[in-house]
Order: structure tokens, then sequence, then C-alpha cells
């Protein structure tokens, strides 16, 4: 009995094995091609958990069956890399280091989807007391436009226009803004913006990216709610839009001169072909500095990263922290750096 129990556990753990496997193409293949990545690149984390466990249950048997989980753990990290940073603690950010925020605020709560009226007020106090060189906001609420709530950025682009129906942008910066404009997004309520700022008498291109929304309330109970079948349409819809969206993206970025920092939300995770286009050979902070999960969105039970902080090699990394505060479905998170010379 003992042995046709073990004879099953093995062949679930080859079913996992090999999902984990195929998982690993996930980032250099678009779901518009293969829409099986979609499923693969947003369990990851859950594939690699089950095949340490079963990893662990053979060792406890001392049976050689653990080779097969062990190698393809070994195999994902090599070609994924990690969704947890094992450090010891986060890194100050120290004075002299240029510092950044990037924040999806969820309109500052003008929607009331947190019951408490305070929640705009705790993000403006939040970005006063954190008090970043650069702040690159998602889902901004326009009525803050004019400034005065953040009246220590001497320099500002906030993306609104009446009647334009798009998610609002906004960057706030203490260092000079020379240049700025909109990516327009085709047939999409989403956008990407960017700022050339001067940094050190050095000029940066700075993105503030926003890609496609799944429109997904954060909680088991409602993904339990939908069907099935339309979820899954709808999100690989969403997937299809964000391909789309990131070629625009590319090919702006591709045309600038300057070194660049790219800061948003993907609404994509670090295993998807999405962020593996965008980062190219970038570096992300997180993966630099960061420590834990890193998550971003507060999607319960599951960690989920998909805010980023993307800097060029010409950036050396400090620090990067995740600010574990509930003001939107989103967490903050910062980093800061230093121009290499």
């Amino acid at each position: 009995m003992g042995n046709l129990i073990n004879k099953l556990i093995f062949l679930l753990n080859g079913l996992l094995a090999l999902l984990l496997v195929l998982a690993c193409f996930a980032p250099y293949i678009p779901v518009t091609h293969v829409p099986i990545m979609l499923l693969l690149s947003l369990t990851v984390p859950l594939l690699v958990l089950f095949n340490f466990l079963f990893f662990c249950y053979w060792l406890l048997q001392g049976s050689r069956n653990l080779v097969l989980s062990g190698l393809v753990l070994t195999v994902g990290y090599l070609a994924l890399g990690t969704f947890f940073k094992f450090q010891a603690s986060e890194k100050p950010i120290s004075d002299g280091e240029v510092s950044i925020m990037s924040f999806n605020t969820r309109g500052f709560n003008r929607s009331a989807t947190i019951k408490d009226t305070t929640v705009g007020t705790q993000i403006v106090d939040l970005v006063k007391a954190e008090d970043p060189d650069i702040v690159f906001f998602q889902e901004f609420d326009y009525t803050k436009k004019k400034g005065e709530d953040f009246n220590q950025y001497d320099y500002k682009y906030v993306d609104f226009e009446y009647g334009h129906k798009k998610v609002v942008l906004a960057i706030y910066s203490k260092f000079p803004i020379i240049a700025k404009g909109s990516l327009d997004f085709p047939d999409s309520s989403n956008n990407a913006i960017y700022v050339d700022v001067v940094l050190k008498k050095d000029t940066v291109r700075m993105y503030n990216v926003h890609l496609e929304s799944h429109k997904v309330v954060p909680t088991v109970e409602e993904f339990n709610k939908e069907s099935k079948t339309r979820l899954f349409k709808r999100i690989s819809g969403s997937f299809a839009k964000q391909q789309e969206q990131v070629a625009i993206f590319q090919e702006h970025r591709d045309a600038t001169p300057y070194k660049k920092i790219v800061c948003g939300d993907f609404n994509n995770t670090q295993f998807s072909n999405v962020y593996h286009v965008i980062k190219g050979d970038m570096q992300d902070t997180f993966m630099e500095q960061g420590v834990g999960y890193g998550r971003t969105f507060n999607f319960k039970y599951y960690p989920l990263r998909i805010d980023f902080i993307l800097v060029d090699k010409a950036f050396q990394v400090k620090a990067h922290k995740n600010l574990d505060v509930k003001l939107s479905d989103h967490f903050p998170l910062m980093a800061s750096f230093d121009l290499v010379d």
C-alpha cells in the first residue's frame, strides 16, 4: 500500500516538476503565442513551493526520488531567478543618494474602496515623511495636480486632460524637468509618460508605466465568484494588450540616447514576458537590494510583485524597500542609487 501511495505522489511530483520546467520558458514567449504561459508565469511561486515540499518529503523518506524536484528547482532558479531575497535587513536610504518612490495610489481612495476617509491625507503625509527626490504616481488623483499637497517638489508632470479618459499618471521631482511627454497607448485607459530630468549635470529619461489592468478585485472570494473560463479570457485579453503596449514602449525607449529609469505598475509578474522585455539589461532594484518577497500588490495569501523600479547599469543601486502600508491595493516601493563615474 505504501509503495502505491509513493508512486501516486511521485506521479503528481512529476506533473508539477514538468509545469515548473515549462514555466521557465514564460519570460521568453509572449502569451499571444502560447496563452497557457499566462497561468504558468502567475503560478511560479506555487510551483516552486510544491516542488520544494516534494523534495523535503523524499528527503525524509530517504528516497532518490528527491533528485527530480531538486533538479527542476535548480533549473528554475537558474532560468527564472528567485521571488524571495535572502538578506538580513533593508539598507537605509542615506543622504546624498538619489531616492525615488513608485506608488499606485488607486486615486488616493477617491472611490472609497478603503473605508477610511483619511487615506488620501495619509498618502500625502507618507510622501512628505519619506521625502523621495522623485515620485512616480500611477492612478493619481488629478484634483491634486495644482501641487499644494506636494509643494516640496519644484517640478512636476501630471498627465491629465478633461475628456482624455486615461488613468492619471504623475511625476514629481526636486530636479529640473526639461522635457516631458506621453506615449498614449491606443484603445486603453492605461498609459505611460516620461520626463527628461537633469540629474547631477546629466540628463536622465524617466518613464512612469501603467500597463493594461485586469480589473481584478484582489480577494480569493471575488475570484471564486467569477466563471474561470470568463476570468481566463478576460485576463488573457489584458495580457495581449500589454504585449502591444510594451512594443510601443520599447520602440520609444530605444530611440532615446539618455540613461534611463523605468518605474510603474506592470500588472504582471517578474516571471512574465512583459517584464522580461521591459527589463532588458536594466537592474531591478528589488533584486539588487531588496528583502523577502517584495510583494507590491495586496492579494491575500499570495505574494505578487507587479510594481517595479528598473535602472540602467550606469547607476549603482544603494537601497530598496517596500513600504508595508495599506493605503491602496498596491504597496509603495522606494529605491536609491548613485551615478557610476
